[in-house]
């Protein structure tokens, strides 16, 4: 059944607009009570987490989504600002039946979304979101005064989940002598990420670290890491790591001022498994996935395939092979021997774990990954009909693969947000890989 509400990662959209009003949010807080927490055989009332990252919107949709689980007779935790994973952990030690995150991740401060966890701490599947739609579009009713859900505040979230990261990497492992710049993004990490690396023994600089409720994401963390790489090499820092708004992604930057994406912070991290002689059976990337980074992991003995682009999909695909490894390239990281979603701060302090054992510094630990170059173009789609299916496009892609003769890739795809189709060419030819992309690109445009 297709989902009218829910996308690709929960519920996101601009604030006060489509779902994410504050009436909307109340009844989905009830919706979600309803399905995902309810009441056990003996009547004992279910519990529901709720946590957010620094938009100014958070207060409101904290309110809602309080007073929609109420109704619903669901007790309620509120953990305050707080990267997502950290809600994904504490719905785990808290046992509760579910973990609602409030944030848009990267997108500014005008966006807002919700996130939910199960009580195993893991993304909602298609079946229960369809649930919840169904649910919200049933008549709301209010459970008896008697039985409606009390809410409390968890004083102690941010220390349990910075102990929870410390726990990711073995015991022995310092970062002393190592001088590091994070930039927050003005997020949810502001005041974990600084303390987890501070405790580790690193010598810490902070940037995008003073959340005004307006300034999330704004020019800084994963998705600006520019001002990150000038800091580096101002600060002649050994290396840099930037988060996104809600804490689940990371870049990083060497200490050459080089901005290191997901794709090579995943070998680093298959490198660091291998290294420690942990099992390592394979990794999971996206279509979008460098094809430097395939090779290089086959080349060390590793299996690797490919999902759609987003996280359900990546994780899907290392359950079903019982993998432990997979990401993204915009920095989403899932360690499944650590954590059981994306966790910007977990995955940085596997890759510095790694160049701590093995001396290596960052610009040394991603060379044994060698990046092909790879050139995107987004063509608006303007009728209603399907240009991956013109036999002239089909042919301009024919063409393409032929001249690249193997050395390279060309993928085709429709934007999941815009409409947009997404013309990628990869190759180990710069000149040639713009002179194709942008041939296939004006075949696609004559034929939308």
């Amino acid at each position: 059944m297709a989902r009218k509400y829910f996308g690709t990662d929960g519920i996101r959209g601009k604030v006060g607009e489509g779902m994410m009003t504050a009436d909307k949010v109340l009844k989905l807080g009830w919706a979600v009570g309803k399905v995902l927490a309810g009441r056990d055989e003996n009547g004992n009332g279910r519990l529901v987490v709720i946590g957010k990252d620094t938009r100014i919107s958070g207060y409101m949709f904290e309110s809602a989504l309080e007073a929609g689980l109420s109704a619903a007779g669901v007790d309620v935790r509120l953990l305050g600002p707080m990267p997502t994973p950290g809600i994904a952990y504490l719905t785990r030690t808290l046992r509760a039946s579910a973990g609602i995150v409030i944030s848009a991740s990267h997108n500014p401060f005008y966006d807002n979304g919700l996130k939910f966890f199960s009580a195993q701490g893991a993304k909602l599947g298609d079946d229960l979101e369809n649930r919840i739609e169904a649910m919200f579009e049933a008549p709301m009713e209010t459970v008896d005064s008697s039985e409606l859900g009390k809410a409390e505040r968890v004083t102690d979230a941010h220390g349990r989940y910075i102990e929870a990261c410390k726990a990711s990497i073995a015991m022995g492992i310092r970062f002393n002598g190592m001088r590091i710049i994070l930039d927050c993004a003005n997020g949810a990490t502001y005041h974990i990420a600084p303390s987890v690396f501070t405790e580790l023994g690193a010598s810490v600089t902070v940037i995008g670290a003073e959340p005004d409720g307006l300034n999330i994401n704004a020019n800084c963390g994963s998705t600006h890491p520019e001002r990150l790489s000038q800091a580096v090499l101002t600060q002649g820092a050994d290396l840099g790591i930037a988060f996104d708004g809600d804490g689940d992604r990371v870049m990083m930057v060497d200490e050459k001022g080089e901005i290191v994406d997901g794709d090579e912070l995943l070998y680093i991290i298959a490198c660091g498994r291998q290294h420690d002689k942990q099992p390592v059976n394979g990794v999971v990337g996206t279509l979008m996935t460098n094809l430097g980074m395939e090779l290089a992991i086959k080349e060390m003995g590793l299996e690797f395939t490919r999902t759609n682009v987003g996280d359900r999909y990546v994780l899907e695909a290392m359950q079903q092979n019982n993998w432990l490894l997979g990401g993204e390239s915009s920095g989403h990281i899932i360690c499944l021997d650590r954590t059981t979603t994306g966790d910007g701060i977990v995955s940085a302090l596997q890759v510095l774990a790694y160049l701590s054992q093995s001396g290596k510094s960052l610009h040394e630990a991603k060379s044994g990954m060698q990046k092909m170059p790879q050139h995107m173009i987004n063509v608006p789609l303007n009728g209603n009909g399907d240009p991956m299916q013109s036999p002239e496009v089909q042919s301009a892609v024919a063409d393409a693969e032929q001249t690249l003769n193997g050395h390279g890739r060309v993928l085709l795809r429709p934007s999941g947000t815009e409409p947009l189709i997404r013309v990628m060419v990869e190759g180990d030819d710069l000149e040639l890989v713009h002179k194709l992309s942008q041939q296939i690109a004006e075949t696609v445009q004559n034929a939308a």
